[in-house]
């Protein structure tokens, strides 16, 4: 029976089916944290080494669950830690909420000791933020905060002054119109059916398109049959934003891959030549890698209507779930017969496989990034779940590890930021006890958060971090390069050794140099019974190149060597060997 306002929000949590929430304790929260306590049977704590890498987890949890995340910090300092990965799930659209403390209720705006007033904090990365005014008050706002979060795909904030959180329920006074028993934690998730008229108009121009790509997004995650049904009835072809990246497996004969910067080829030139586009479930946020506005028509399916139109001119908008979207176009378009466009870029998909494993199976000294990921991709069991992060690392991601169907893969898509790869995986390892579990990470991502390794020592999770150590902030440094034609600056990091850092943490640690020894110990890492590193030690010189190099990226190259970039006549013997047929 709840005894206290705190006691009421772990009910409400239990009610909603929360079993797990991320955090650290602190004085700004103790009522809360006594309430977990008491409800430890119900609710794990699990303790993190940093704010924010408590809301990285959450967010990963949403995105490996589809459940609601939970986060919790205490007042002040601790709040503003969760920041970062409260604006991650914002803008990856995850539900998240995040609980925390503030100062005695009457002691806050009077500059007292860590007086952050939270809720004003938090306005911009809410879409759900709420000040707790006493034990009456808390069923009705974590009800509606678990709710809203769920509903829209979004983060929501409450926050209670240290003394309300220990508030008892007799001592609260009621108003007449907040009556008992009339809050509920139901929720009914949306699968609305698009319109018949913009459906009509969908299949028209799907039915008159010769040329037709499918740009399949995180909305498209959980459907991966309907788009291969779909573009095996268009001829068409798949290709993948980032967040996107299983929801077609990689052997599928109609994928080829991702799209962007951190893109493949024949992905780029399928939006080249394309005549019609379906963006299914994605807003990719880089327009340049669209087709031209005016090449080709336009057919967009979005949970969300204000997405409808968001990157690229649409004629017809499909607001609903996106399987179900699907599977209504499926059943109504006509077969086409003509499948020049895709034999096409199955070719070229071929040719792209092959000058990925090229880079992939190079023996050069210092070993090549794509090496690491190219051997790794081959030992992920179908059930892996993988947890990229920002960077260079990104890239190899993207392209040299190939998603199988029965996988999960994510990183922080729109925020792009670094440090989420461990949380996620940990959170991930947590919801998914028997699945093989990869954070794969740079040297610049992983020292950011790396304490948390002890996290996944303390709760015994078996994650893999998989490290490709150039010590560098390596994209920072192509971006000044290639970009911007400016020298490489304050980029260069100073060396960790980061498998002595596992065994600090009480893992196990390896260290990569050699290529020709890579598989064996990736193998020997796999099959370790606790958490462990990899320091993979790689070429701080090979750049992600993109699917096709522009003019003015090449001039911009050129510029930055001449301008006195550190090793420039070794970055440039890099780059240029045998890289003829990434250059236009």
């Amino acid at each position: 029976m709840a005894s206290t306002a705190s006691d009421i929000l772990v009910d409400v949590l239990v009610d909603w089916g929360v079993d797990t929430i991320f955090g650290m304790p602190g004085d700004g929260i103790n009522g809360i944290v006594e309430a977990l306590r008491r409800r430890q049977d119900e609710i794990r704590f699990i303790q993190v080494r940093h704010e924010e890498a408590a809301a990285f987890a959450a967010c990963g949890y949403a995105k490996f669950t589809g459940r609601l995340g939970v986060c919790i910090a205490t007042s002040g300092p601790g709040g503003l830690h969760l920041l970062n990965g409260l604006y991650d799930a914002k803008l990856d659209h995850q539900p998240v909420l995040a609980i925390t403390g503030l100062q005695y209720h009457d002691l806050v705006g009077t500059y007292t000791q860590q007086d952050v007033e939270l809720d004003k904090v938090f306005q911009d990365v809410a879409l759900y933020n709420q000040r707790i005014m006493g034990a009456a008050h808390v069923r009705n706002i974590a009800n509606l905060a678990c709710r809203t979060a769920l509903a829209h795909r979004g983060v929501s904030h409450i926050t209670i002054p240290v003394d309300l959180q220990e508030q008892g329920i007799g001592a609260d006074m009621r108003a007449p119109r907040n009556v008992k028993g009339h809050n509920t934690a139901l929720f009914a998730p949306q699968l609305p059916v698009p319109s018949e008229a913009q459906t009509r108009r969908a299949v028209e121009i799907l039915d008159a398109g010769k040329r037709v790509v499918i740009l399949a997004g995180q909305g498209a995650l959980r459907a991966t049959d309907q788009l291969e049904r779909l573009a095996d009835k268009l001829g068409a072809v798949i290709v993948k934003a980032l967040l996107g990246k299983a929801a077609v497996p990689d052997d599928s004969p109609f994928t080829t891959g991702q799209v962007g910067l951190l893109g493949t080829a024949p992905s780029q030139e399928a939006l080249e030549t394309c005549d019609t586009l379906l963006i299914a479930g994605s807003t990719f946020p880089y327009i340049e890698y669209y087709p031209k506005p005016g090449q080709a028509r336009a057919i967009q399916i979005d949970i969300d209507a204000a997405r409808i139109g968001l990157r690229y001119p649409v004629e017809a908008g499909l607001v609903g779930d996106c399987g179900l979207a699907l599977d209504i176009l499926t059943e109504r378009v006509r077969r086409h017969e003509d499948r020049s466009f895709l034999k096409t870029a199955q070719a070229g998909k071929a040719e792209w496989m092959k000058l990925m494993e090229e880079r992939g199976t190079r023996p050069d000294l210092p070993m090549k990034p794509q090496v690491v990921a190219w051997e790794l991709g081959k030992r992920l069991s179908d059930t892996a779940i993988v947890a990229c992060d920002s960077g260079t690392i990104a890239t190899w991601w993207a392209r040299q590890i190939p998603a199988r169907r029965g996988q999960m893969h994510s990183l922080s898509g729109n925020l792009a930021t670094m440090a989420p790869g461990v949380p996620y995986a940990i959170a991930a390892q947590l919801a998914h006890p028997g699945r093989q579990v990869i954070a794969y990470v740079g040297d610049g991502g992983f020292s950011m958060l790396m304490a948390d390794f002890a996290t996944a020592v303390k709760y015994k999770l078996p994650i893999k971090v998989i490290i490709n150590n150039n010590n560098s902030l390596g994209q920072i440094k192509w971006e000044q390069i290639a970009m911007l034609g400016n020298p490489e600056y304050v980029c260069d990091l100073q060396p960790i050794d980061f498998a002595k850092v596992a065994e600090a943490c009480g893992g196990k640690g390896f260290t990569v140099t050699d290529p020709k020894d890579c598989g064996a110990i990736l193998d020997a890492a796999l099959a370790h019974p606790g958490p462990v590193v990899v320091d993979c030690l790689v070429d701080t010189n090979e750049p992600p190149m993109p699917p096709k190099v522009q003019a003015k990226q090449a001039l911009h190259f050129t510029e930055a060597l001449a301008r006195g970039t550190p090793d420039a006549l070794k970055i440039a013997a890099t780059v240029f060997k045998g890289r003829a047929r990434e250059v236009i």
